[in-house]
């Protein structure tokens, strides 16, 4: 089983990017940042949206950022695009890495086509292989975004040759299913009958989530959280312990099942859920830097 380390925010972590944002640290180099970092004219370069075709599917909305490997992919939350600030701030970075970048909307969110609502935990499952097979080249770093943080480890499972290392921000794997399974049984009939389960949520303009029935069951099909995981790449999980939405202590139920041996879960005493603040953020390059660096050297 994997042995898990817990470590607070380092110190230095502050020195990685300067209060003024992600791409002025990016253009001065200073010793205490990202070793990898190369100089840029200041200039901020934005991908351009691209669609991805697809056989008898939506067409899916992505942007990409060419460069070395190990590539960077970001999968967001649910509801959530790939314009986030969390997304972006990850494409500036890796541009002035010089790794490449991809980041995506799944089939009903954001530019990509599809109903929203007839979307299902498989079927975002599908997207993100789709994107790793045929978008990308070489093993990636995949970084998600609570339920993206689930679809991160469905897909690390499935193509185990594509998967250098994960990041997940506040993973919710499992998350919905076992919420709505520890529901008081009358409440649990309640939603049944109705055949909708609401959720209240900050995230929302309409204040709700709204799961249906049909969507909850698919979702028990890619339940991973009942026996071991078998990913065997770094990992590090990062929470914060203001989580409302999802408890920080799902990112240690995955850090005690997956197989792999090298694990961090780095909880962050006031980070929320979407953990898009500045802080937040320093911290998400900071762990990817440092896994890149790992990964470079070991080669």
């Amino acid at each position: 089983m994997a042995a898990v380390a817990l470590r607070s925010c380092r110190r230095g972590l502050s020195q990685i990017i300067s209060n003024v944002g992600v791409s002025s640290v990016l253009s001065t180099g200073f010793e205490g940042g990202p070793r990898h970092v190369q100089c840029t004219s200041g200039v901020r370069h934005k991908s351009t949206v691209q669609f991805a075709t697809r056989p008898d599917l939506p067409k899916l909305a992505y942007r990409r950022v060419k460069g070395k490997s190990p590539g960077v992919v970001f999968l967001p939350g649910y509801g959530s695009n790939m314009n986030g600030q969390k997304a972006e701030a990850l494409e500036e970075f890796c541009r002035s890495l010089g790794h490449a970048y991809l980041r995506f909307d799944y089939t009903g969110h954001g530019a990509s086509e599809g109903v929203f609502t007839e979307g299902t935990i498989g079927t975002w499952k599908k997207d993100v292989l789709y994107v790793l097979d045929e978008l990308v080249e070489g093993p990636q770093i995949m970084v998600g975004s609570s339920i993206g943080g689930w679809l991160m480890l469905l897909a690390a499972i499935a193509r185990p040759e594509k998967t250098a290392a994960l990041v997940g921000i506040s993973t919710a794997a499992d998350h919905l299913v076992t919420a709505f399974n520890t529901l008081p049984l009358e409440t649990r009939k309640e939603f049944e009958e109705k055949g909708v389960w609401t959720v209240p949520t900050r995230h929302s303009e309409d204040g709700e989530y709204r799961f249906n029935m049909e969507f909850l069951r698919e979702a028990e099909n890619h339940r991973v959280l009942q026996s071991p995981i078998p990913v065997t790449c770094p990992i590090r999980l990062l929470h914060g312990l203001k989580d409302e939405d999802v408890p920080w202590h799902v990112s240690m139920q995955v850090a005690e099942r997956v197989l792999s041996g090298d694990v961090d879960v780095i909880l962050r005493r006031h980070a929320q859920h979407r953990m898009a603040e500045k802080d937040d953020i320093k911290l998400i390059v900071y762990t990817i830097d440092d896994l890149i660096d790992k990964l470079t050297t070991m080669v």
